[in-house]
């Protein structure tokens, strides 16, 4: 069954969000097709050359990717406190970007302007800044762009997605954070990538590279090359009132590490209780954290999050219930206990 976004998208509720893009049918986003032999692995970078310039032109920060064979995996915050504290000017320059906007806009400065184009130059502005902070404006950004492009590339028209893009809130720090370890980990659990540095086209990957690359080591990758900025942890070189993730990257590389080398499918495993300490902190039972890690699409439809502001959530919307009821108080057991 699908939702409409305005009854998953909540900002008052939650800045953060994953999002899913499949390709219908056959079509390849990535990757080689097995049976015809062709690849597309040049279109990794389409994707990643987008997100770099929709990062930068809206309100919306990347804290995870990862791009594989026939879809791709997003977690974003989104920022309206940011959006509406741009100027006009600056909300005209971020738009224009990636669209041309109409004349009285691409010529605000060659004269005066009379009282009936001010006002319209107004109402554009108004609808720019919100949707530079809308999220479904920023997955359109994304997807219609590379759908033209793969379709004009393979010679064929209609539709290159799976409808609209699938979507689920993340409600509280230990939501955000398994999710991020969800979608770094999808090459690994898929059996693509046997550690973390071998998973290409991942944020977990570009995080690592970007580390090496301050320690003076010299390795690169076409990935890292062409990724996008993204989210900062807690604990990073910048200001103060500056949005962050909700723990440092230490800890989160030893929890995505950890939890890769137990759900790679030729690897068996389990955590110990005391071998991740975040997770105790987040109040987040390890063993069904692991299988959380590697089936929250099907235990998770909608929302992540502890019971209580699933709950909450579902009761704004004028819901008894979201699904994962049970898996999340069995997730967040330790919190409630």
């Amino acid at each position: 069954m699908t939702y409409p976004r305005s009854s998953i998208v909540s900002v008052e509720d939650t800045p953060y969000y994953h999002c899913i893009g499949r390709c219908v049918r056959r079509s390849h986003l990535c990757g080689e097709d097995r049976l015809t032999g062709r690849s597309y692995e040049h279109r990794r970078a389409w994707i990643l050359e987008r997100l770099r310039l929709l990062t930068k032109v809206f309100a919306i920060d990347l804290c995870a990717y990862a791009l594989m064979s026939n879809h791709y995996h997003l977690v974003v915050r989104i920022d309206v406190e940011r959006a509406q504290g741009w100027s006009n000017d600056e909300v005209i320059a971020r738009w224009t970007q990636i669209c041309t906007g109409p004349p009285v806009i691409r010529n605000r400065n060659a004269r005066s302007h009379t009282p009936a184009e001010q006002r319209l130059i107004e109402q554009l502005v108004s609808t720019w800044r919100a949707r530079l902070c809308s999220l479904s404006w920023f997955m359109r950004e994304l997807n219609k762009p590379i759908a033209d492009r793969a379709n004009l590339e393979d010679g064929c028209k209609g539709h290159f997605w799976e409808g609209r893009f699938k979507c689920q809130a993340l409600l509280d720090p230990g939501a955000v954070l398994t999710a991020m370890v969800y979608v770094d980990l999808n090459p690994v659990r898929a059996g693509m990538a046997e550690s973390l540095q071998e998973s290409d086209f991942t944020s977990v990957q570009a995080r690592l590279f970007e580390i090496a690359h301050g320690a003076g080591n010299s390795a690169t990758s076409p990935a890292h090359v062409t990724a996008p900025p993204l989210l900062p942890f807690m604990g990073a070189e910048r200001g103060g009132t500056e949005p962050h993730l909700p723990c440092n990257l230490q800890d989160y590389l030893e929890l995505v590490d950890t939890a890769g080398r137990l759900a790679h499918p030729h690897k068996r495993g389990t955590i110990p209780t005391t071998q991740i300490p975040i997770l105790e902190v987040l109040g987040i039972a390890p063993d069904e954290w692991l299988a959380t890690v590697t089936q929250m699409q099907r235990r998770f439809e909608l929302v992540l999050g502890s019971p209580l502001r699933r709950e909450l959530f579902a009761a704004k919307q004028g819901r008894r219930w979201h699904r994962g009821k049970l898996a999340a108080q069995r997730l967040y057991r330790r919190a409630q206990s």
